[in-house]
């Protein structure tokens, strides 16, 4: 007999264990739907596996019917038993979530995606593609010695410089590998200059309002950085990278552009240094005079970041604060005006990403305003509340998958870049990632 897809569940003490009895499901939009080994990647390593409290593990049994498993199928106590997801590392996009049922969850899950696992030959497993082969935010490359000593080689350095302490707190508390590569002197530099934003996602990571019932992940910088401190890290970021980027715009801060004065002071600052280099802004494109300046300035990049091309589901997922996805749309028009490379940040969502609404919609926007780029980014949300956010809870239908969306989009515009992290000069140059 050909081996076959296992469940995996978790115990109350979160040692998991795989279970030949049910062949496991993912889920999308709340519906549940057969795994295949063939669509399916072993676990990448970084990755990790998460218990999910208060969630029951559905699979298929022999009858094809999807079941959920209450209780330890090994222990005779009836135990419960836990859900398991893959939280899966940058570079991959997910095709199906860990098929669950509530049964206790009273609180939403963290800001994390969590993919649908299984077991197979010894191994786990994850419904997910790679869309990028990058190697920037690979472990194997961040030892966490030389990132200490770049801290404090930085420190020394730049004693009064405010971002140092911020990004090295980022890199050795938080874990992020964007500011990790920073004191390691590779790949890109990040910047975060807004304590304030103009949107209220529902999945922000650095704030989260009194009364949620979840926290934000990490801490929101509390300062505006000078042009003069922002610009004494560039140019020494630039001097020792080969092939330099430096963005604007984290997952600590708000809206970069509502500090848009500084920025193009920043940049004028680093262009009087150096012409070497990409400056990037990642931004959610609100305020279009404000990103036209920038590029006057010098700005060469900008990443739209967006979990629709629709109004009624961009707005009730970012909440914007006095501007509207008409300002989104013609921020991309700006860009594209002046000469800048655009990339779509689409924080993805199986069941509503892959419908075809959202997938023809997406389409009519690239070739309307040009897009050079879309980064397949997980969207870091609850996989149930979202559809409940976006009051489309039992409404997914016309699924095309992922993996096919993916596919499609790059068939039908072949000069599109498709990947995962904002590209290098040399791979703008040459059309290719890899």
């Amino acid at each position: 007999m050909n081996p076959k897809l296992e469940l995996v569940f978790s115990d109350e003490k979160g040692k998991i264990y795989n279970f030949p009895g049910l062949r496991p499901a993912g889920m999308k939009a709340g519906r549940f739907f057969e795994l295949d080994v063939k669509s399916m990647l072993k676990l990448p390593g970084s990755s990790e596996l998460f218990l999910l409290p208060g969630r029951c593990p559905v699979g298929w049994n022999d009858s094809d019917k999807s079941v959920s498993l209450a209780c330890d199928p090994y222990n005779s106590s009836q135990s419960p038993v836990f859900a398991v997801a893959a939280f899966i590392p940058p570079g991959y996009t997910l095709t199906h979530h860990a098929a669950y049922e509530e049964r206790e969850a009273k609180t939403q899950l963290p800001l994390f995606a969590y993919g649908a696992c299984a077991f197979y030959k010894g191994d786990f497993y994850v419904s997910a593609v790679q869309v990028d082969k990058g190697d920037r935010h690979d472990e194997r490359f961040l030892h966490m010695e030389e990132v200490y000593r770049g801290v404090a080689s930085y420190k020394k350095l730049f004693p009064k410089n405010r971002l140092v302490p911020h990004l090295a707190n980022c890199a050795t508390v938080n874990g992020c590998a964007n500011a990790k590569n920073f004191f390691l002197g590779r790949m890109e530099a990040p910047v975060p200059i807004s304590p304030v934003c103009n949107a209220q996602c529902q999945g922000c990571i650095s704030l989260q309002p009194d009364g949620r019932d979840f926290p934000a992940t990490q801490e929101r910088i509390r300062f505006v950085p000078t042009a003069e401190e922002i610009a004494e890290l560039v140019t020494c970021h630039f001097e020792r990278e080969e092939d330099p980027i430096v963005s604007f715009g984290q997952g600590c801060e708000g809206e970069p552009t509502i500090q848009n004065d500084v920025i193009e002071k920043a940049i004028r600052l680093i262009r009087r240094e150096t012409s070497k280099g990409l400056i990037n802004v990642n931004t959610n494109a609100s305020r279009p005079d404000a990103l036209a300046k920038l590029f006057d300035a010098g700005l060469t990049n900008v990443r739209v970041s967006t979990n629709s091309v629709r109004e009624p589901y961009y707005s009730l997922y970012y909440q914007p604060k006095g501007y509207s996805f008409k300002e989104v749309a013609a921020s991309v028009d700006v860009a594209k005006k002046h000469g800048g490379f655009v990339s779509m940040n689409y924080l993805s969502m199986p069941g509503f990403t892959d419908s075809q609404d959202e997938f023809e919609a997406f389409c009519d926007f690239i070739e309307a305003h040009q897009v050079d780029m879309v980064q397949w980014r997980n969207l870091n949300y609850d996989p149930i509340r979202y559809f409940r956010d976006l009051k489309l809870e039992g409404k997914a239908q016309n699924l095309l998958g992922m993996d096919r969306v993916i596919v499609q989009v790059k068939e039908r515009f072949p000069g599109l870049l498709s990947g995962y992290f904002n590209p290098k000069k040399s791979q703008m140059k040459n059309k290719t990632l890899t």
